[in-house]
């Protein structure tokens, strides 16, 4: 097959960017942030990564002190944070490719020892998540969150606005708001969370006053044409699911089509196999229907199904995580049809600045269509 008829090497053009191929860089947490400071490791990751017209979403990156919960996640509330970030987004850049910034919060899924002075993780609610068992035996815990007043929550908006802004000023392209996953936004969002009883809780249109705020914020920061969301309405991660999630998904994309914001993100909440193969069950279709802006889905994606999505309208631009860790140049090797090197999950959140993603594209090119073994 010709990279012309792969429909995910196909140009789409979102906002004022002319993508030359619809495979995206999933935003994905690595952990390898140093004093939540981007170092040189981080920037040749990126711009390993970066194509001519390709689309990368950078890592979590939090928005204030309070924002952290887990081990060297970036943050870019400050302006060593700022300039840390300029080299990476550069070099994103010099090769052609498109970069984004995903913010967040991660409200109660925090500890003490991640929060300034050892002060309580804030949330919506006073309740703490629950203990989980992980696949390695090892229990991973939370502390127990307080509870924000409502005269508090605008500082927490204005943090995400200032964030948005310092995004601009390292250089990134636009903004993605992370309102999804159980972090801090989504725990306001959904009804299994938030137990409020002013105007940030109760109904539906409470629950999503905070993260429309937030949205707002950042588009009169960085305007509409600047500002993506990520939502995950059929997720229930780290206790966070809702009664109605297809209403909820629903309500906010209306909200956000009001606000023009540039493009929603989720993840598939199904993939399933068939004859051995992996095939995605479009259970987000009438999400994709309902909002008016660029529709991107990750989440269990190959080659095929990739095609396929795409080829079928069900949605604009592709996600691709863990294979884009091990492939540096995966539109490449997708416009080949080229073999894929596996990933290694053990090194997804390794502290190790290498592990996992050690690969040079001087390699890469001269093992096309052959098993690459590179150690992770």
């Amino acid at each position: 097959m010709e990279a012309k008829a792969i429909p995910l090497l196909t140009p789409y053009t979102i906002g004022r960017f002319h993508l030359s191929h619809r495979v995206v860089h999933a935003p994905l947490t690595r952990s390898r942030c140093y004093n939540n400071l981007p170092g040189e490791h981080v920037a040749l990751y990126y711009s390993q990564r970066a194509s001519e017209g390709g689309l990368l979403i950078s890592e979590s990156t939090g928005v204030s002190e309070t924002a952290q919960g887990y081990p060297s996640t970036p943050g870019i509330w400050t302006k060593d944070q700022v300039e840390a970030w300029k080299p990476v987004v550069e070099g994103v850049h010099q090769k052609g490719g498109v970069f984004f910034c995903q913010i967040w919060h991660v409200g109660r899924a925090s500890t003490y020892d991640y929060q300034p002075n050892g002060q309580a993780p804030i949330s919506c609610t006073d309740k703490q998540i629950t203990p989980e068992v992980l696949d390695d035996g090892t229990v991973e815990e939370f502390s127990a969150p307080r509870r924000l007043r409502e005269d508090e929550i605008h500082q927490i908006v204005n943090d995400f606005r200032l964030a948005a802004r310092n995004c601009i000023e390292a250089g990134f392209d636009r903004v993605e708001i992370h309102c999804a996953f159980g972090y801090l936004i989504e725990q306001f969002m959904k009804d299994s969370v938030n137990d409020r009883t002013d105007k940030y809780g109760g109904s539906m249109e409470n629950r999503c006053r905070f993260a429309l705020e937030v949205i707002q914020a950042a588009i009169d920061e960085a305007g509409a044409d600047r500002v993506g969301v990520r939502l995950s309405p059929n997720s229930n991660y780290l206790d966070c699911w809702d009664s109605d999630p297809d209403a909820l998904g629903l309500y906010m994309i209306h909200a956000m089509n009001k606000l023009g914001v540039l493009y929603c993100s989720m993840v598939e909440p199904e993939a399933v196999k068939v004859d051995g193969k992996v095939q995605i069950p479009y259970k987000l279709l009438h999400f994709r229907k309902a909002f008016s802006g660029t529709f991107i889905v990750g989440g269990g994606y190959n080659r095929e199904e990739g095609n396929r999505a795409v080829s079928e309208g069900y949605i604009d631009l592709v996600a691709y995580g863990k294979w884009f860790l091990a492939n540096p140049d995966l539109p490449k090797r997708f416009g080949l049809n080229a073999l894929l090197n596996k990933y290694d999950r053990s090194t997804f959140y390794s502290p190790d600045p290498v592990a996992g993603t050690a690969y040079t594209p001087q390699v890469l090119l001269l093992n096309f269509g052959k098993t690459l073994v590179v150690p992770f």
